[in-house]
């Protein structure tokens, strides 16, 4: 594998593009986006040092439904295509763990869209804001409205709403560009139910 460094908002992959490898990653994180055609775009995954990017290479896919775009700057370890399944697949204790990892992100992926189309927008974020705060190596990370509200799959307005309230509630800070958790707690509570969901599937993974 290659060592390789995740510059902010690089593109490793695109939608219906090519699969040119599978990315391990040590740190930052990277956003699964699916896009439409009128150019409507919405986070439905999220991707740190848990995982990685390029599941559809071990199921023989050649190519990712999803856009992968690096949200947090950070590095990965890259295993070319060709590589993938003798070594991923090819040994038994290897092949169960890829196995369980791929059931956790479907788990993700399919919680988010029960999350995007029930709950408020407020929940939302805070379940986001929690997420990448579980892979993030501090408090604070850069995040601006607009990647909030493509993320969200909101207009930008009602992201500013959501993150006014969670400021006044003393659960986040919000600086130009930055976002920095206060009360990690609040925020849990904030949040709906299916950030505690996601994140147990997530334990079942490291389990």
């Amino acid at each position: 594998m290659q060592h390789i460094e995740l510059p902010l908002k690089a593109v490793l992959f695109e939608q219906d593009g090519p699969l040119p490898a599978v990315y391990f990653i040590e740190s930052g994180t990277i956003s699964m986006i699916a896009g439409l055609a009128d150019g409507a775009a919405t986070e439905v995954g999220l991707v740190g040092p848990e995982g990685l990017a390029g599941l559809p290479l071990l199921l023989s896919a050649p190519t990712s439904p999803f856009e992968a775009v690096v949200q947090l700057a950070g590095s990965a370890w890259r295993l070319p295509a060709s590589e993938c399944q003798p070594a991923l697949l090819g040994h038994a204790a290897v092949a169960a763990i890829m196995l369980r990892y791929v059931d956790s992100f479907h788990f993700q992926v399919a919680q988010t869209a029960v999350c995007n189309g029930r709950h408020q927008v407020e929940q939302r974020l805070a379940r986001w804001l929690l997420m990448t705060h579980d892979r993030s190596p501090g408090d604070r990370f850069s995040m601006t409205h607009e990647f909030l509200s493509k993320m969200l799959g909101v207009r930008r307005p009602g992201v500013t709403l959501a993150l006014g309230a969670l400021t006044r509630a003393g659960l986040v800070q919000h600086e130009r560009g930055a976002v920095h958790v206060i009360d990690r707690g609040g925020l849990e509570a904030a949040a709906c139910e299916c950030y505690a969901n996601v994140r147990r599937r997530y334990e079942w993974l490291a389990s």
